[in-house]
């Protein structure tokens, strides 16, 4: 039998060590592509280049891998992968990761680690992001890399439940030995309390950084965010249809 094709990509770069280790565990179950952007593209979201052209250049980091990196943002990786690089080739698993930066609760919307296995759960390819609660580059990848091997493994032995596509996984930063086992969870209630600080620059031109204050409005035992707290991994299944379902039948008055 023919090894699986996982597809590995990021948004920290086809240089950073999150993806080095994420690669490392993928290759020991299938044949593994990568193609990821050539620099840092954290927050960006499910966004995607239309105004100016793509380029992929293959990239010879990883021993004995197909590697690409992509000027595009992390779902531009993903697109040209399936639909250039592989050209239609079946893809067995999307793998995103390993972020530098937990992606729980409401910063799924925002990212770019998510959105890339997003994109590629769109087109019917089982994916998974995975997400470390450390920003370092520095940052120890040992209980990252064991949980994702632990996931990928049985995500390619059972497969996926249902029509369920995607999985948001998000790592405490924790020791091995400090970390309880894996928790299925909903998504918390948070949110980021926002301020922009304003500064001049040499020419004393205003300008204005984002920065603020993350909330947890969720003290559920349920969600993502109290796994972390309590060296769990969370694992959220999670989807992309918006639509307010709990909500939907109360807009009747619109209608006509």
């Amino acid at each position: 039998m023919s090894k699986p094709l996982i597809l590995v990509t990021n948004d920290d770069g086809i240089t950073a060590p999150g993806i080095a280790a994420l690669i490392e565990v993928a290759s020991r179950y299938g044949e593994v592509l990568v193609v990821a952007p050539d620099s840092p593209q954290s927050a960006k979201g499910h966004a995607i280049t239309i105004s100016s052209p793509l380029r992929l250049k293959e990239n010879k980091i990883f021993p004995g891998i197909r590697a690409f990196e992509c000027n595009g943002t992390p779902v531009d990786c993903v697109k040209l992968a399936k639909n250039v690089i592989l050209k239609g080739r079946q893809i067995s698993l999307c793998v995103s990761g390993i972020n530098h930066g937990s992606n729980a609760s409401i910063n799924i919307i925002y990212s770019g680690t998510m959105s890339a296995a997003m994109e590629a759960s769109l087109e019917k390819i089982n994916s998974i992001g995975f997400s470390l609660e450390d920003f370092s580059s520095a940052a120890d990848m040992t209980l990252s890399a064991m949980i994702a091997d632990e996931i990928i493994r049985k995500s390619l032995e059972s497969g996926f439940p249902g029509n369920a596509k995607l999985l948001n996984v998000n790592i405490p930063k924790i020791s091995v030995d400090e970390c309880k086992g894996i928790k299925i969870c909903r998504q918390a209630d948070a949110n980021w309390n926002e301020t922009f600080k304003e500064a001049l620059d040499p020419r004393g031109q205003k300008y204005y950084w984002l920065t603020g204050e993350f909330i947890n409005f969720d003290e559920d035992e349920d969600t993502d965010l109290y796994a972390l707290k309590n060296n769990y991994v969370s694992v959220v299944p999670s989807m992309h249809d918006l639509t307010d379902y709990q909500n939907k039948d109360g807009f009747k008055f619109l209608e006509r």
